[in-house]
C-alpha cells in the first residue's frame, strides 16, 4: 500500500445558462479525485492518500481537523 500526503487544489468553474454566467468552486486531489467543499471546510486542505494496488482501493483520510 502506498501512502502520501497531498493537498487539495481549489478550482473555479464557470457555466453559462440562458445568457447568465454562474461561478462555482470545487476541490480536487491528484488522480482526478473530487473532494466535497464541506470536507475541505471541516478538515483543511491536507489529506492522506492511501492507494492499495492489489485490491484497487483508494482511501482518503484528513491529516488534521480545524
Amino acid at each position: 500500500m502506498k501512502e502520501r500526503v497531498v493537498e487539495a487544489k481549489r478550482l473555479v468553474g464557470k457555466k453559462t445558462v440562458r445568457g447568465k454566467t454562474y461561478e462555482y468552486e470545487y476541490y480536487t486531489l491528484p488522480l482526478n479525485l473530487y473532494i466535497p467543499k464541506s470536507m475541505v471546510e471541516r478538515h483543511g486542505t491536507k489529506f492522506m492518500l492511501q492507494v492499495d494496488e492489489e485490491s484497487g482501493t483508494i482511501i482518503i483520510k484528513p491529516t488534521e481537523t480545524r
